[in-house]
């Protein structure tokens, strides 16, 4: 049941996701394949795999079947929830200075080199803002794109680092709900970029992503840098907000192609990318929202110990006054 579904409009794409579906039961109820749920998602996956599955992928490693990548997330999840807080419970925080400066300049440098990689491939070029099918072709600057992908997703396995540092310098503040299903989820999202569609509007979140992950890594880079390089950070206020134009950016670009009639890219994978933008958006304003709530309570706090402070030290200044008043008033009577 091969198919070439690179040359088919998005209504005949969901036809075919339809039947497949309906061929991996058919074989479920009538025993072609174990008869259990497992069996059953794993007949689904080789007929998708076999109908959508860029055959240029296959030459990569860890794209041979999505466990790999899920068994990955698990262990970064079994790190940073259990087996690091118990390897940290009795041990002082590691400082890590120089290996976190190293570490965030790679960042900068990587997440640098891919924004530009992504104007160079496409966005810059050849493809169109408004609305751009995946290119399949063998042509070089479709496997351009695709090897761009490819390390894409390698770099958000190298971002399980952040939160294994975290662990590692006992700042579990920072391991945030949001932190770990972000760290979780980019991993299999890129994997299904390289797999299935390396290229078109489906890197457009990823070219903003690196800019805005320029900027982070390299406030990270500077604030490990010491307390002397303090005064140069005060544009942190800025980064969620960055964060989160990022994703309206993705919402706005991916509702464009979504109800565009013209637009040949996916309107099934639109409409997930609309999904993930949406949720990220929700996440991080949500987060952006609590942070600023409780940086007014801290600024509401300090300015009533201010308050407090200044009226005592008022009311101490009135008490010495009035003594010394009194003092004075017994000199001149014993005078």
């Amino acid at each position: 049941m091969t198919m070439n579904y690179h040359y088919y409009n998005a209504s005949s794409r969901f036809d075919m996701a339809v039947e497949i579906a309906n061929i991996a039961l058919d074989e479920f109820k009538t025993h072609h394949i174990s008869r259990n749920y497992t069996g059953l998602v794993q007949r689904y996956y080789q007929l998708v795999e076999e109908d959508y599955g860029d055959p240029r992928a296959e030459r990569f490693h860890l794209m041979d079947h999505p466990m790999f990548t899920f068994g990955l997330v698990a262990i970064y999840l079994s790190w940073v929830l259990v087996l690091g807080p118990l390897f940290m419970r009795d041990r002082k925080p590691f400082q890590l200075r120089r290996t976190l400066v190293i570490y965030n300049a790679f960042q900068v440098a990587l997440s640098g080199y891919m924004f530009y990689e992504h104007l160079m491939a496409g966005w810059l070029n050849y493809y169109n803002l408004k609305c751009q099918p995946v290119d399949y072709s063998d042509g070089p600057m479709s496997k351009r794109m695709l090897n761009l992908c490819y390390i894409y997703y390698l770099s958000k396995l190298t971002e399980f680092a952040d939160t294994v540092f975290f662990v590692l310098r006992k700042k579990s503040s920072q391991i945030t709900w949001l932190h770990v299903y972000h760290h979780s989820v980019t991993p299999l999202e890129t994997w299904v970029l390289v797999k299935f569609l390396a290229g078109g509007n489906a890197t457009f979140p990823n070219l903003l992503n690196n800019f805005v992950h320029v900027c982070m890594y390299f406030y990270y880079m500077m604030s490990a840098m010491g307390p002397e390089y303090a005064k140069f950070l005060w544009w942190k206020k800025y980064m969620t907000e960055l964060q989160i134009a990022q994703f309206v950016l993705c919402i706005f670009h991916t509702l464009r192609a979504l109800f565009s009639n013209q637009c040949q890219f996916s309107k099934f994978i639109s409409a997930l990318l609309l999904l993930n933008a949406s949720i990220f958006f929700c996440l991080f304003m949500n987060f952006y929202m609590q942070s600023y709530k409780k940086s007014k309570a801290l600024q509401q706090q300090q300015q009533e110990k201010l308050t407090a402070a200044a009226k005592e030290l008022a009311c101490k200044a009135d008490s010495n006054n009035n003594n010394h008043m009194e003092m004075l008033t017994q000199k001149l009577k014993a005078h």
